[in-house]
């Protein structure tokens, strides 16, 4: 960006949870490059890029420096959320774009600092050497102070809303929108779609369990299928009944339940011990008890 261009700009302050937004999405991003890359080793031997690791994450994150702050004083995050880094050390209120002293020593504290934690560590951790163990101490003293006092920006960041980061103060590069904020219009017809389908989603949940689907069915399939009634005298049973009213197989251990028709002990009694207000299904006549059929249909009357 060219500081002519740069300088006709105005500065527009930037929400806390905007320069929270975009440290996330910056994480995200290295994240996946990473999975991405480590992808294209799959086929290769188990812990080959182990050794190297932490240069290749510098290398890494260099290009993605060299493609973001540097060309662009922006990084990824910032720039999908319409942000980007100003030179806050100018005296001007008018946009500035960063030097070229604060996009090296950005490199140098963001990808030369993680490298050096990561190699630090792994040079150290398996040594016992006295001089060594110094070294190691010296090195995690400085690692939990500058922990602290990123800590303190921080608390300082949620106070006051500028520099996210200790590096970001150290260097005096703020985040500021790249264009005017407009307003924005918020619909809520997606919202009230989604709330009236939950609540009669919740609704059926709670409903259905109390409709007993089974007698429904009966009922409806007496409706659709009526038959007439027979004479009450159990010879006249004996002869016409000669299926379940419910399976409509042969009936099986015959009873009634003090209608016209017969049932299988076994269709019945399950039906009945479901539901105490089971009806026949021809009929819709109500349970009164079961009682077995005194005359016994042979199989010879299906011929």
């Amino acid at each position: 960006m060219a500081s002519s261009t740069g300088n006709e700009k105005s500065v527009n302050p930037v929400l806390r949870i905007s320069q929270l937004d975009a440290l996330e999405l910056n994480k995200a991003l290295e994240q996946l490059v990473w999975s991405q890359f480590t992808s294209c080793f799959h086929g290769f031997k188990p812990g080959v890029l182990a050794h190297i690791e932490p240069e290749l994450k510098a290398f890494l994150w260099l290009v993605l420096w060299r493609f973001t702050v540097y060309s662009k004083n922006a990084t990824v995050g910032q720039a999908i959320l319409n942000i980007q880094y100003k030179n806050n050390l100018s005296q001007t209120e008018k946009y500035q774009p960063l030097s070229k002293h604060q996009k090296l020593w950005y490199l140098i504290f963001t990808v030369g600092g993680r490298w050096l934690e990561e190699r630090c560590y792994d040079l150290f951790s398996n040594r016992q050497l006295q001089s060594t163990c110094k070294i190691k101490s010296f090195i995690n003293f400085g690692a939990g102070l500058l922990k602290l006092c990123g800590l303190l920006n921080f608390l300082i960041f949620l106070q006051k809303g500028t520099f996210a980061t200790l590096t970001e103060r150290i260097l005096g590069i703020r985040s500021v929108f790249c264009k005017p904020q407009s307003v924005r219009q918020v619909g809520f017809e997606y919202m009230n779609r989604e709330l009236l389908w939950h609540g009669f989603a919740e609704f059926l949940i709670y409903l259905l369990p109390l409709i007993n689907v089974q007698k429904l069915k009966l009922k409806i399939s007496s409706w659709c299928l009526p038959i007439a009634g027979l004479s009450n005298s159990e010879n006249t049973l004996a002869a016409h009944c000669k299926e379940c009213s419910l399976c409509g197989e042969w009936p099986t251990m015959p009873h009634t339940i003090g209608c016209s028709h017969v049932f299988c002990y076994y269709c019945i009694k399950s039906n009945y011990l479901l539901d105490m207000y089971f009806t026949c299904p021809k009929c819709g006549s109500e349970v009164h008890g079961l009682h077995p059929l005194k005359y016994k249909i042979e199989m010879t009357e299906l011929h």
